[in-house]
């Protein structure tokens, strides 16, 4: 948002230049816990799909996937950390469930080129 329509809005609603500098310090903290939790999240969602990528988790591989304990593992994550970031992912269709393991689902990248397989 550029300078002038911020301070265009703050004019609509009825604040001057100190009260919005009054705001932004105010709410600074929180913004910044926001800002690292994101991130952190980025972190994570990134080792998250390293780890589905190097288990070699794709769905048109037969066979292929990884369970959230495998993922979690791979991705140094909290298993439920795991579960619940890869909930998200295959949400916007990122991963899907490929095969069922006992009691767990094994979970692979969706569009990923299938790893070789040696004969």
């Amino acid at each position: 948002m550029s300078g002038n329509t911020a301070q265009a809005q703050a004019r609509a609603h009825g604040l001057d230049k100190e009260q919005m500098k009054a705001l932004r310090a105010e709410r600074a903290a929180w913004v910044e816990r926001a800002s690292a939790r994101a991130r952190e999240t980025r972190k994570e969602l990134k080792a998250l799909r390293a780890a589905l990528a190097a288990t070699g988790a794709t769905e048109s591989a037969a066979g292929a996937g990884a369970t959230v304990p495998e993922i979690a593992a791979a991705a140094n994550l909290a298993p439920d950390r795991a579960l619940w970031l890869l909930a998200s992912l295959r949400k916007f269709g990122e991963v899907a469930e490929v095969d069922k393991d006992g009691d767990f689902y094994r979970y692979a990248l969706v569009g990923a080129p299938a790893p070789e397989q040696e004969q």
